[in-house]
């Protein structure tokens, strides 16, 4: 079995000197005080990603000054390898410019999906079809873009994320381009199809993403990012599109401006988009730093594909701490963000006579609203969480941040009910921007929900996070796909403000009380869920000392 260097010396460490391993005694249950380790171990697919170990002091001196040198302190959660190729030792901007990459083609799955609305009049006039059917395109694209991610993780865990980027963004410009030069509904929809499919796997494993790079106290920080990112693209689509075809006068050229993101992705990704597959169990790195990053396009985890593989993050329907806060989730997205960005062209083109260009405008609310709720959900969440720990004397626990997101819920409640009220109020001909802020307001609740149930999820099984990010994606988009077809029927039935207090009701019944029992009984579910790969911090110690005692013989 090959193994790092840093790992051997680790085992050799274990079972050559008996070393006191420091701990800290936190109230880990109800009961008892259980002297915990620092560690996390962290698997994306079938590998461990990081050296699941004990406290950092029973590492080896060499690797000890590494990382003082490189990060200034060994409270570090996970523990990083001495490795310069290792995500966690990368410099900030480095690992930066990355998560921007990946965010920005998290936003353009959602934001390709979306380009097209303010053109479905324009759309619908050439293919001498209906408005509601011109809309399929956007709705063919949802559903794909929940559902491809089932295979582009395994393969991104097998040959890593790099290749993965770097195929998904040349094929969807091919695509793209492909649409463009399209003269029938039928040809742009399987274009459509395939652009949806190439370009999907950033939405789902970026959450995976942020977990190979940054370390514990940092991630709802950053996980903001990402999500804030996916947030934007439904209404960035249509806000920066309705321009281009009002300027432009053809509704192509939203397909020729998407291939030219495209290709600027790909060339990006050349240069900034090092790899963040990193398996430190198992595998000897060879190579200098910048080879294993830019240069190694090789398979990276020997496992043989199975079919599970492709179907294991639906699996994770089984864990309540899981699958509640994402149905959660899915709801306030499906209101505060679908709703928003479908109906709005719907029902301000025939009440106030807009042009594509005036509904683009429509959308800076929902900007708007998901940057502020960015601010106050990443920051914040994590702060939140050190202080609750700091003031109870526990270890840190996922079901400390949830108490964020009750804010969200209530935001997001208020938004839609100001924007179904307001805009049922306004006089026809007469806009005014007072549903936006509306809009605002339930984006700001939205973001805030996103960022502290996504990070919840992931705290809570760190085993499986990038499955997390592919489980939420399909429930998301799965509700994001169904929601269209019945939005436009409950606000002809019960009009704005019916409309308006319905979908607050649903939020609370749905989201707000469900997030009440997962902060109640999480931390007892958990432990329920345990599977071996993640068993109780100080068995993992005992197992990990056992495996390098077997690697050192």
């Amino acid at each position: 079995m090959a193994t790092t260097t840093g790992q051997q010396d680790f085992a050799s460490t274990i079972g050559k000197q008996n070393i006191r391993q420091p701990t800290e005694t936190f109230k880990d249950d109800d009961s008892s005080d259980v002297p915990v380790e620092p560690i996390s171990d962290v698997e994306i697919g079938h590998r461990a990603t990081n050296i699941s170990l004990g406290a950092a002091a029973s590492l080896p001196q060499e690797h000890r000054d590494y990382l003082i040198a490189r990060h200034g302190t060994l409270d570090l959660d996970p523990i990083p390898s001495d490795d310069p190729a290792d995500p966690y030792n990368w410099p900030e901007w480095k690992k930066m410019a990355n998560l921007i990459l990946v965010g920005f083609h998290a936003m353009i799955t959602t934001f390709t999906a979306a380009a097209i609305i303010p053109a479905y009049e324009s759309i619908a006039e050439e293919f001498e079809t209906s408005i509601t059917k011109a809309s399929y395109l956007t709705s063919m694209q949802i559903v794909v873009l929940g559902f491809a991610p089932l295979f582009w993780k395994p393969v991104a865990n097998r040959y890593g994320r790099r290749p993965v980027w770097l195929i998904s963004t040349i094929c969807s410009l091919l695509f793209n381009v492909g649409c463009a030069l399209c003269h029938s509904y039928g040809s742009m929809a399987a274009c459509r199809v395939m652009g949806a499919f190439f370009i999907s796997p950033a939405i789902a494993i970026g959450s995976g993403i942020v977990t190979e790079t940054y370390f514990k106290r940092q991630r709802a920080q950053f996980m903001g990012v990402w999500t804030l990112l996916v947030t934007l693209g439904p209404p960035g689509g249509p806000f920066i599109m309705g321009f281009v075809t009002e300027q432009t006068g053809d509704y192509r050229w939203i397909y020729w401006v998407l291939a030219i993101i495209n290709g600027i992705q790909f060339i990006a990704y050349i240069f900034l988009g090092p790899e963040t597959r990193y398996i430190r169990r198992g595998v000897e790195h060879r190579g200098s730093a910048f080879k294993q990053e830019y240069m190694q396009f090789r398979r990276i985890d020997p496992n043989p594909f199975s079919f599970y593989d492709f179907v294991q993050p639906l699996s994770l329907f089984k864990y309540p701490t899981i699958v509640i806060p994402t149905c959660a989730y899915s709801i306030v997205f499906g209101f505060s963000s679908v709703l928003m960005t479908v109906e709005i062209p719907q029902l301000f083109v025939p009440k106030f006579g807009f042009d594509s260009q005036q509904i683009g405008l429509q959308f800076i609310g929902i900007i708007i609203g998901s940057v502020v709720g960015e601010q106050i959900g990443g920051r914040l969440s994590d702060f939140w969480m050190r202080r609750k720990a700091n003031a109870l004397n526990q270890a840190t626990q996922p079901e400390f941040r949830l108490w964020l997101s009750y804010l969200g819920f209530l935001l997001a409640m208020v938004g839609v009910i100001v924007f179904g009220v307001r805009y049922e109020q306004a006089a026809q001909d007469h806009w005014n921007v007072t549903p936006i802020i509306g809009v605002a307001i339930a984006a700001v609740g939205n973001q805030i929900v996103t960022t502290v149930i996504v990070t919840y999820c992931i705290d809570s099984h760190i085993e499986q996070s990038a499955s997390i990010g592919v489980f939420v994606n399909v429930v998301r988009q799965t509700w994001g796909f169904i929601g269209p077809f019945w939005f436009p029927d409950m606000l002809t039935a019960l009009g704005g403000s019916g409309s308006g207090g319905l979908m607050a009701g649903i939020i609370f019944v749905v989201s707000w009380i469900p997030i009440i029992f997962v902060q109640w009984q999480g931390r007892k579910w958990r432990k329920a869920e345990r599977s071996p790969i993640s068993s109780p911090r100080v068995d993992k110690i005992e197992t990990a000392q056992k495996e390098g005692l077997k690697d050192e013989v």
